[in-house]
């Protein structure tokens, strides 16, 4: 039987209703600001997704101690932070962490748990490898925002293996033996945790399998007041993000190809970069501009006749800033984008395909075509406010209220 997210909605239906405010602190429950608060980040080196949800979490909880496996930001990203101290395990002052301190994956359960947050009331974990793994005691509140499990010790396994040429040899056999600990220990300490919020249904459902856990789901925060809606649109279709394996940008240029009355922009760099262009085989329709600065993605973004991706992605934030401006999505239909497109024919906002496969994509522009005159710029505006910085706020104070109660 699927999992159906009927737990989630079980959970926070126990929430009590409350005020939208503009800033978290202004409706953070009085008995909250007295509690000794932990939040635990996986690591700082980029402002990314989890920073995301980090810097939502740090507004929330303003009096919260911050901590981390290592913090390598720059100061430059690390604004959000407002000059909040971190206190970061041994693999900061480990040989070369620095550069490589994801080569001490094997260590981070051990870094992990010698974290001492014993003299909190609070611990709030913002996981997608070791976070949640941080070790409280039975008076204390554990509670794991978990971006995903570690995919690439659980179901995508494989996938990585082939991608890192990591199917055979010695390294191979010490990797798989690893990854086979790694699980063995994920298990494990998720049986600690009080309760877990996975960023979508998708995640949820991970979690379940992973660790037999149930998951509320609150999204993550998406910055739509960035975006502004645009109804009108130009002539192209917009192909934006890192070029990495999992993204299968090539399918979206394979599939442009053999569509030469339609035009594609493709925006973003990466490893996968000379792959994707080569997928395009020098068709005039489609146009290579790599990395470009953020406003002139958000104004291709505003212009675009519709947005493509083909990534099974844990949620998709770009799909809901795609929205934010008033643009369609043609996506996979598998993963989070299930949570922000959906199926709802009164107010469409997008197509989905079901398989990744160029004709799936070329059958998809074709039903968009027949569906485009019914989705208004607006419809998708609405459908991305659902994901607003504010609403992620008060979903997370209300959970915790309802958790500490």
């Amino acid at each position: 039987m699927a999992y159906d997210g009927t737990e989630s909605a079980d959970i926070l239906a126990t929430l009590p209703s409350r005020p939208r405010a503009g800033t978290a602190t202004a409706h953070e429950p009085f008995r909250l600001r007295r509690m000794r608060i932990a939040i635990v980040h996986e690591w700082l080196e980029t402002f990314a997704g989890s920073e995301r949800v980090l810097e939502q979490l740090l507004i929330c909880f303003p009096d919260a101690d911050l901590f981390a496996v290592v913090d390598f930001m720059k100061p430059e990203e690390r604004r959000f932070l407002n000059g909040r101290p971190v206190k970061t395990s041994f693999i900061q002052r480990l040989p070369a962490a620095k550069r490589m301190f994801r080569n001490y994956l094997g260590l981070m359960p051990m870094a992990i748990e010698q974290l001492d947050v014993s003299r909190y009331d609070l611990v709030i974990s913002s996981s997608h490898a070791v976070a949640k793994g941080v070790i409280t005691g039975p008076d204390q509140i554990h509670i794991s925002y978990v971006h995903s499990p570690m995919r690439y010790i659980w179901d995508l396994q494989h996938q990585y293996l082939k991608q890192s040429k990591l199917t055979w040899g010695l390294k191979a056999i010490y990797v798989r033996w690893l990854f086979m600990r790694l699980r063995q220990w994920d298990v494990s300490s998720a049986q600690h945790v009080n309760h877990f919020i996975a960023n979508s249904s998708y995640i949820a459902r991970r979690i379940k399998k992973a660790y037999g856990r149930d998951a509320a789901v609150i999204h993550p925060p998406v910055d739509v007041d960035q975006f502004s809606l645009r109804s009108e649109k130009d002539d192209f279709y917009l192909l934006a993000g890192r070029l990495v394996p999992y993204k299968r940008a090539d399918l979206i240029v394979e599939s442009f190809r053999s569509e030469p009355n339609r035009r594609l922009v493709v925006v973003g760099d990466g490893p996968d970069a000379a792959q994707v262009r080569a997928a395009a085989k020098g068709a005039p329709n489609i146009e290579f501009r790599g990395a470009v600065p953020k406003a002139e993605l958000i104004d291709l973004m505003q212009r675009a006749r519709a947005a493509l991706f083909a990534a099974e992605e844990d949620f998709g934030i770009a799909m809901v800033e795609a929205q934010a401006c008033g643009t369609p999505v043609i996506a996979f239909g598998r993963g989070g984008v299930v949570d922000i497109i959906g199926r709802d024919e009164r107010a469409p906002t997008g197509v989905l395909f079901d398989r990744q496969e160029p004709e799936a994509v070329r059958d998809a522009l074709t039903r968009f075509d027949d569906v485009r005159d019914q989705i208004t710029a607006e419809a998708c505006r609405a459908n991305a406010m659902r994901f607003s910085q504010s609403r992620f706020r008060s979903e997370i104070v209300g959970f915790v209220e309802a958790a500490v109660d």
